[in-house]
């Protein structure tokens, strides 16, 4: 399962990337907003999604998304089992490198500085790349998953 969230910022792209996933036959929740709020607060729908996908953080996926991205990434990642990682523009391999070096299992949009097409197209690149398991991103990962739990 996917979930999916934005803020107003990020709302027409979520609109938009709701398409992609369904002509990917890829089953999704939209947590919300479900219309456009201008005043809207973006942990108020982030967060609820971070944790859907913290309940199988192995399996499910989430997609968040804002004007930067950057507060979302950083609710997203206030929830015990989420590694979210942020793609605002800059290269697309970045989101590759999130799913295979630290099995991110939510992505953060920038709306404001990334086309629709370029997200379809991350988006797309980040649903499809596995991470693959590796020694040494899976002992960081782990050391991550500690120092959640450690504090």
């Amino acid at each position: 399962m996917i979930y999916i969230a934005s803020d107003h910022a990020g709302f027409e792209l979520k609109e938009h990337l709701k398409t992609l996933l369904e002509k990917m036959g890829l089953e999704f929740t939209d947590i919300g907003p479900h219309k456009y709020q201008e005043q809207d607060d973006y942990p108020d729908y982030i967060f609820p999604a971070a944790k859907k996908v913290a309940e199988k953080p192995d399996v499910h996926k989430g997609i968040v998304i804002g004007g930067s991205g950057q507060g979302e990434v950083i609710v997203a990642n206030k929830v015990k089992g989420i590694r979210a990682g942020l793609y605002n523009g800059g290269p697309e391999e970045i989101v590759t490198f999130m799913r295979t070096h630290n099995n991110t299992n939510v992505l953060s949009l920038g709306a404001q500085f990334i086309s629709p097409q370029q997200a379809l197209m991350v988006v797309k690149s980040w649903l499809e790349t596995s991470y693959p398991g590796e020694e040494r991103h899976q002992r960081r990962i782990d050391k991550i998953s500690r120092l959640e739990r450690d504090g």
